[in-house]
């Protein structure tokens, strides 16, 4: 990947195995200064497919810490987590993860409130996004954060896109896929309104 130098590469290779990604980046900028950036490391460690084998659930077997222990009321014990402290797995406002649907969240605030990336990308060069409107990536990789390949589009755009297959690989096919989904629209409701169907 253009960006890392190729000890950086090695670094990753030698260390990804069994350490969490957090860390991963941790040890890399401390290692090289913070030469490679967070963004980086993460296409890298994606477009190589180093998985570092951690998955965090409990393996067969494996007995919980908790496991037969009973607090009264909520059920933890009243002592644990004391105002002012934070759980092990805290994140601060910064951070970055994956969520369940494949896209990169930011955490814009505590105690726990994450954004979309791209979302936040697009309204800081284009303003707020329209209501009903949603951003798509336009050469459908979801780690491509360049503003020119983030795509404003209606939610009735984004269901004919995804219904026709119309979100290509590259961002100028997929702005001539939203004028295909515009078409196919209009035909549709062209259709609808000779048979006097159409939805009020």
């Amino acid at each position: 990947m253009a960006g890392l130098q190729q000890e950086v590469k090695s670094f990753i290779q030698d260390h990804y195995r069994g350490t969490p990604f957090a860390e991963l980046v941790r040890l890399v900028q401390e290692r090289f200064d913070e030469d490679a950036t967070y963004k980086q490391i993460r296409s890298y460690v994606h477009n190589h497919g180093l998985w570092n084998g951690l998955d965090g659930r409990i393996k067969p077997g494996n007995i919980p810490t908790n496991k037969g222990k009973k607090y009264p009321g909520t059920g933890h014990k009243p002592t644990q987590f004391k105002k002012g402290n934070r759980p092990a797995n805290y994140k601060p406002v910064g951070s970055e993860r994956v969520n369940s649907d494949g896209y990169v969240d930011v955490k814009i605030a505590d105690p726990n409130k994450w954004q979309l990336v791209h979302s936040l990308i697009w309204e800081a060069v284009n303003g707020p996004i329209p209501k009903g409107h949603v951003v798509i990536f336009g050469d459908g990789d979801r780690l491509n954060f360049n503003p020119e390949n983030l795509l404003l589009v209606s939610r009735a755009q984004l269901a004919r896109l995804n219904q026709n297959h119309l979100i290509k690989g590259e961002t100028e096919l997929t702005k001539s896929g939203i004028i295909v989904a515009d078409l196919i629209s209009k035909i549709a409701e062209r259709k609808c309104r000779k048979k006097n169907v159409c939805q009020r």
